[in-house]
C-alpha cells in the first residue's frame, strides 16, 4: 500500500486515501449523479475492452450491469468484461494483456509503484480534463485524485480505499474458550496457547503466492523497525542487513514456535486459507477488508469481527493501518479515451456507487457518503480514514522483484526453511 503518515513518512502514494474518505463524509450531501446523464453520446462503433483481476462474483455482477448500461446509452458499442484471476493479474496477467493485441481500454490498477510502471511504459493516459469539468467532475473529492497524480498529471479514476489486513477472529470459538481477541504481542501468543489446548488452529493463511503472509508479516515488520526504515529498505535506501530487521524476523520465528499458523501456511493458496477460517477449523485468519463480502458469500452464518494488528515491541507506530488506494486507468493507447472515460463515470454514479456498496465494496465516490454499510465494513473505513499512520505493503508501493525478494524471505521464516538472521541476510545480499 502506499502513504504518507502524518507523522512519519511510510509511503508516498497514499496519504490523500483517508482525506479523500473524510472528504466523503463530509461532502456527501449534494453529490452529483452526472455518470448515468453525462455518458458519451457517441454514436461510435467499436469494442471498449476492461480488465481486471476478478472482484468476486457479487461486484462482477455490478460491472456487468455497468456494461449492459452502458451499451444500452451507446448505440454502437460493445463492452467487453476480462475478468482474471487475481494473482495472475497482478504478475504477469496485466502486462500480457497490455502488450498483447486486444489491449484494454481501461484496466484495474494499484496506486504507487505499479502506477508509474505503467506511465513510464506509456499505458497510463492523463485523465485530468475529464476531471477538471468534464465528465468525470463532480463524482469525487479532489483529493482522491491525488494518490494517482504523477508529474501533475491525474492517472488513476480512483475507485476505492482498502484496508489490506486486520485479524479476523471467529467470535463463537473465542466465546467457548473463554478469550478475548488479543490487543498486544504477548497476548497474542497467550491467544495460541489456548486455541491449541482447545483443539483449534489458532491462525490460519495460504501463502503459497507469497503476499497473504508476507502483506500481513510486512505491516508487523514495520511496527518493529519503524516506518522510516521499513520505508527506506523497500525503496532500497538502506540494508535489510540492519539488525531491527533481524529483530523483526524473529517475531515471525517465535509466532511459529508457538504454533500460531497452520503447517501448511506455505503449501496453500490464500483461498484455502480462508476457507479453514470460514469451516470453523482456524479461530483467526489475517487478510483484508474484502474478507467481509467473501464470508458473507461463502460463510453466511460465521460470527466474525476483527482487531488490527496487536501491538508490537518496537518503534513504529503501533496504531498503523496498512492500506492501499484502487482505481481504474485509460490507456493511453486507447483509442476510446473519451468513451472509456464514460464508463469510468457511469461506473461511479450514484447508481451503481449504491450497487457496489450492497456487493460490500465501498467506492470513493461522494455519493457514498451517506450509505448503509455493513457495521464490520463501517468501521474499517473510519480506522482507515481516522488513521495517523498508513502503511504501504511491499507488492504495491515498491518495486516488485524487491517486494517478491522480501515476501520469499518472509515465508523462509514462517515455513522453518530460514533462521531470522539467515532470512535478513540472505534478503539483503539478494536486494543489494
Amino acid at each position: 500500500m502506499m502513504l504518507k503518515t502524518r507523522n512519519t513518512v511510510v509511503v508516498a502514494v497514499f496519504a490523500t486515501a483517508a482525506l479523500a474518505l473524510s472528504a466523503c463524509a463530509a461532502e456527501g450531501e449534494g453529490t452529483s449523479s452526472a455518470g448515468s446523464e453525462e455518458t458519451a453520446a457517441s454514436m461510435t462503433e467499436g469494442t471498449l475492452r476492461v480488465a481486471m483481476g476478478s472482484p468476486g462474483e457479487a461486484q462482477i455482477a455490478v460491472w456487468d450491469e455497468v456494461a449492459a448500461a452502458y451499451e444500452a446509452a451507446n448505440p454502437g458499442m460493445t463492452v467487453e468484461m476480462n475478468y482474471v484471476d487475481d494473482d495472475l493479474y497482478q504478475t504477469i496477467g496485466l502486462p500480457n494483456l497490455l502488450s498483447g493485441r486486444d489491449a484494454p481500454d481501461v484496466y484495474f490498477e494499484w496506486a504507487g509503484s505499479r502506477l508509474r510502471e505503467r506511465n513510464d511504459g506509456g499505458y497510463a493516459a492523463d485523465v485530468s480534463e475529464y476531471v477538471n469539468g468534464g465528465v468525470l467532475s463532480g463524482i469525487w473529492a479532489d483529493s482522491a485524485f491525488s494518490s494517482g497524480e504523477i508529474d501533475g498529471k491525474y492517472l488513476l479514476v480512483p475507485h476505492k480505499a482498502d484496508v489490506t489486513n486486520v485479524l479476523w477472529y471467529n467470535v463463537d470459538i473465542f466465546d467457548e474458550v473463554g478469550i478475548s481477541p488479543p490487543t498486544t504481542w504477548e497476548e497474542m501468543l497467550e491467544t495460541c496457547d489456548a486455541l491449541n489446548a482447545a483443539g483449534y488452529t489458532p491462525m490460519a493463511t495460504g501463502n503459497k503466492d507469497l503476499w497473504a503472509a508476507g502483506n500481513w508479516l510486512g505491516h508487523l515488520s514495520s511496527r518493529v523497525v519503524g516506518e522510516d526504515v521499513y520505508d527506506s529498505a523497500l525503496a532500497q535506501r538502506s540494508s535489510f542487513g540492519d539488525p531491527e530487521w533481524v529483530e523483526a524476523f524473529g517475531y515471525i520465528k517465535e509466532m511459529v514456535d508457538r504454533d500460531c499458523v497452520n503447517d501448511s501456511a506455505n503449501a496453500i493458496a490464500d483461498n484455502e486459507g480462508a476457507q479453514l477460517f470460514f469451516q470453523g477449523e482456524a479461530a483467526m485468519h489475517p487478510i483484508g477488508s474484502w474478507l467481509v463480502s467473501w464470508a458473507i458469500d461463502e460463510a453466511p452464518d460465521l460470527n466474525f469481527d476483527y482487531v488490527n494488528l496487536p501491538s508490537m515491541p518496537g518503534a513504529g507506530n503501533q496504531d498503523s493501518v496498512i492500506g492501499v488506494l484502487t482505481g481504474y486507468v485509460i490507456n493511453e493507447k486507447s483509442e476510446l479515451k473519451d468513451q472509456a472515460a464514460a464508463f469510468l463515470a457511469m461506473a461511479n454514479n450514484e447508481e451503481f456507487v449504491g450497487k457496489f456498496i450492497t456487493a460490500e465494496a465501498v467506492p470513493l465516490a461522494l455519493s457514498a457518503a451517506n450509505a448503509e454499510l455493513d457495521a464490520r465494513t463501517a468501521a474499517l473505513n473510519s480506522m482507515l480514514g481516522d488513521s495517523a499512520s498508513i502503511v504501504g505493503p511491499p507488492d504495491t508501493d515498491y518495486d516488485l522483484e524487491v517486494a517478491d525478494a522480501f515476501y520469499r524471505a518472509v515465508a523462509a521464516v514462517l515455513g522453518g526453511v530460514s533462521t531470522p538472521e539467515e532470512a535478513a541476510a540472505n534478503l539483503a545480499a539478494e536486494v543489494d
